[in-house]
């Protein structure tokens, strides 16, 4: 007699969690590298503790957030590439409505939103990941003026000016790391994604 057994469902293939990983290695370093520069010249009335600062001095947190940009430039723009090419930005991330949020966010804040398709995304995660590349690249423009303001006259101005630049650098920042409070919040309740993150593959079923 035979017997059917069904055999573990590929949900994020090998370059999407290559890059999912070099992005998540560069975001850590930027930011980290860029509260020990924030603290050199504080915008606000508060500094970032020096312990979950990198770079230790200056110099060390500039040189560490350079590196660490264009690393991130290269590998989101690969990311951005192929997802373009391949047609898994279009699958993958739209349709997107204020509808839909709002019933797919009812549905989890009730504990019914489904998890058994990982490849799937709900129009929540559809929104937030819009959303964090657009940060992103906001965080490079806005890094780029406060780095190279003179030779990047039209970005500057379109920012509002060097100063505005910093604002917006870091309130990109801060809602960039809000955005991966929440993503671990949501990985702990879900753990098999992080596994399917991992190893591509989530479990029989």
């Amino acid at each position: 007699m035979s017997q059917s057994t069904a055999s573990p469902k590929a949900s994020h293939p090998r370059w999407l969690r290559l890059t999912h990983w070099l992005n998540a290695l560069a975001v850590l370093v930027m930011v980290t590298s860029g509260w020990r520069i924030y603290n050199a010249s504080p915008l606000f009335d508060f500094s970032f503790p020096k312990s979950i600062t990198l770079g230790g001095w200056l110099g060390g947190a500039l040189q560490w957030h350079f590196a660490a940009m264009w690393f991130l430039v290269i590998n989101g723009f690969a990311y951005l590439l192929i997802n373009l090419l391949s047609g898994r930005l279009k699958r993958r991330f739209f349709p997107v409505s204020p509808k839909g949020v709002l019933h797919d966010l009812w549905s989890a804040l009730r504990g019914k939103l489904g998890h058994a398709d990982l490849s799937h995304y709900n129009q929540v995660q559809r929104l937030a990941y819009l959303f964090v590349m657009v940060d992103i690249t906001l965080l490079v423009i806005s890094g780029l003026v406060l780095w190279k303001s003179v030779q990047f006259p039209l970005l500057r101005e379109l920012l509002g000016g060097y100063e505005a630049a910093r604002y917006v650098h870091f309130i990109a920042m801060s809602l960039l790391v809000a955005f991966v409070a929440v993503h671990l919040v949501m990985v702990a309740l879900v753990p098999k994604t992080l596994v399917a993150m991992i190893v591509g593959r989530k479990e029989s079923v």
